[in-house]
């Protein structure tokens, strides 16, 4: 009798993910309305993806092909105790029923915006259109063992891939055919300090990020390093992060706070959290070893700041935008290019100065020492009042 392949997913695993807002498509894959894509929806404005890159929130896809992970992260904020393992154990899905199952899923997970007054119907209509898929919502994506052929059906729909690794599978990066996107998470500037950040499952975890940025290093399309920076734990050491951006030479760098939300509040404070000028300072200590980069642009409510090579800076313009179009032709022409050959112009660069600290704080007293007369109370109201207690 041949042994059964294992189901990444028990019954009651799928059954806490759907209370959860995921759609878990076939055995291994889910799907999660992004929270930016809704506020794009309801006209509300869009993620930093938006702002840095060009990406329509409103038509964004956000999933995953794994929900295991080799990694604990302690910033994650993902409520479910996902399954982990260090190699691919479980059944393996078709590619072609992932990519229709999760844009159908994606569609259903919308289908309640249509009669919401809050909605703007145009950015709604648009939003049945899926052009972007981020790879990144948990787990590895990147494991998936047929990852290589969903990318080339996303790309021959025409949908841009934004893929996001933690660094744990060199190989799978190495091999990996091309993506609008490819980002690597790094988490810590030294050995010691991303065990104690990642809880990797992999003993030789450190190895594996170094050989990982190795073979970013070889890509020929655009490369993104994201740090996600936890107050008191991981913003220390800019020099050594350098060390290791240079290693892995990202077209552009994420720095992003913290977030003091979902399962992380069980294991950190909000005082990791960190305040938006905190980024903003910790990746100007940065700057100071990384000559060849430069600041582009912030987006406040995500607490990010977006940094990109020199190189994206012609005729005194930023082009970290992307031309889709042109991405698609370029990759689905069997033929050679690079991360320069689908660029687009930045439309919001600089940073804005503010301090969100002092303003909160500042709004925060005003509402406690607000006192106010309202003028449009009749003027015997209150004496009415009195006379019926007497």
């Amino acid at each position: 009798m041949e042994p059964v392949t294992p189901q990444m997913l028990t019954e009651t695993a799928k059954k806490v993910l759907e209370k959860q807002q995921y759609r878990v498509i076939g055995s291994h894959s889910a799907v999660k309305t992004c929270g930016w894509t809704k506020k794009m929806v309801k006209g509300e404005g869009g993620c930093y993806k938006l702002k840095f890159y060009g990406i329509m929130s409103h038509q964004c896809l956000q999933m995953t092909t794994s929900i295991s992970c080799a990694n604990r992260c302690t910033f994650c904020w993902r409520d479910y105790k996902a399954p982990v393992g260090k190699e691919w154990k479980w059944e393996t899905d078709d590619p072609e029923m992932i990519l229709k199952g999760s844009v159908k899923a994606h569609h259903d997970l919308l289908v309640g915006f249509k009669g919401n007054p809050n909605a703007n119907k145009s950015l709604f209509n648009k939003s049945k259109e899926v052009k972007h898929v981020a790879l990144s919502l948990t787990g590895e994506p990147i494991i998936y063992p047929r990852i290589n052929e969903l990318l080339d059906l996303f790309n021959k729909e025409m949908i841009s891939t934004f893929l996001v690794t933690n660094a744990q599978y060199p190989d799978q990066i190495r091999d990996l055919k091309p993506v609008t996107q490819l980002y690597i998470s790094l988490d810590a500037p030294n050995k010691e300090l991303l065990r104690k950040v990642d809880a990797p499952l992999f003993k030789d975890y450190w190895e594996k990020l170094l050989l990982s940025l190795d073979y970013m290093a070889g890509k020929k399309h655009r490369t993104c390093i994201r740090l996600t920076i936890v107050k008191g734990m991981n913003d220390v050491e800019p020099e050594n992060y350098a060390l290791l951006i240079k290693r892995g030479n990202p077209d552009f760098l994420e720095v992003k706070a913290y977030m003091f939300v979902g399962a992380s509040k069980g294991r950190l404070k909000k005082e990791n959290m960190p305040w938006h000028e905190e980024i903003v300072d910790f990746t100007k200590r940065l700057m100071e070893y990384l000559p060849d980069y430069e600041i582009v642009s912030e987006h406040i409510p995500s607490r990010v700041v977006m940094v990109a090579k020199k190189k994206f800076k012609q005729n005194g313009s930023w082009n970290t935008w992307i031309d889709f179009p042109k991405y698609h032709e370029l990759v689905n022409s069997g033929n050679e290019f690079t991360a320069m050959d689908y660029l687009a112009k930045t439309l919001q660069v600089g940073l804005s100065g503010r301090k969100i600290r002092e303003e909160v704080e500042a709004k925060k007293k005003a509402e406690q020492e607000k006192v106010f007369v309202n003028e449009n109370t009749e003027e015997l109201e209150f004496w009415k009042e009195d006379t019926k207690q007497d």
